[in-house]
């Protein structure tokens, strides 16, 4: 078990002292480089999905495709309005000293969002190679998409998390 107060473990003795009102500023902040991060790929990926049936080969798809298809533009525009929200949010409250409630609103979408991306990624790797390839070979992406999806937004957060600085820096290393 590492000791929290040992410096070389990751977070230990990071005290900021400042003040309520600049840590939920500060908080707020951070929250929305995350949202137009998010924001500007997932817009980029349902434009590319919503342009889609303007393609001459688009009359190819067959009936699982298709729906396949129709799936992916809902979830891409449900990731774009969760995204939309917590500007909404805002909006609404601006002033009213409600920021503490709006970080909290802020940092479950986000959690959210993270997973219906997750989701969507896979979904969509499970399309192109049905179209490019075949169905078998859509399944073993998606899976695949969705193992990796997983890895890097689920294992990746929590490992570095529960590490020391010193493994942090042995694994830049390596």
């Amino acid at each position: 078990m590492e000791d929290p107060s040992d410096p070389r473990v990751i977070g230990a003795g990071y005290q900021r002292h400042e003040p309520r009102a600049a840590r939920l500023d500060r908080n707020w902040n951070e929250l929305l480089q995350e949202i137009r991060v998010l924001q500007t790929g997932s817009q980029i990926l349902a434009a590319f999905l919503i342009v889609l049936p303007f393609q001459a080969r688009f009359d190819e798809l067959d009936a699982v495709q298709t729906g396949w298809y129709l799936g992916l533009v809902a979830l891409s525009l449900v990731i774009v309005g969760l995204l939309l929200t917590p500007v909404a949010v805002h909006r609404h409250l601006f002033r009213q000293r409600v920021k503490d409630e709006m970080v909290a609103v802020a940092n479950r979408i986000l959690r959210v969002v993270l997973a219906l991306v997750g989701v969507l990624f896979s979904g969509v790797a499970i399309f192109i190679v049905d179209v490019v390839l075949n169905r078998p070979a859509a399944i073993v992406g998606g899976v695949a998409m969705g193992a990796l999806m997983v890895v890097l937004l689920v294992v990746v957060p929590r490992r570095i998390g529960r590490g020391t600085l010193e493994d942090a820096d042995a694994r830049t290393r390596d």
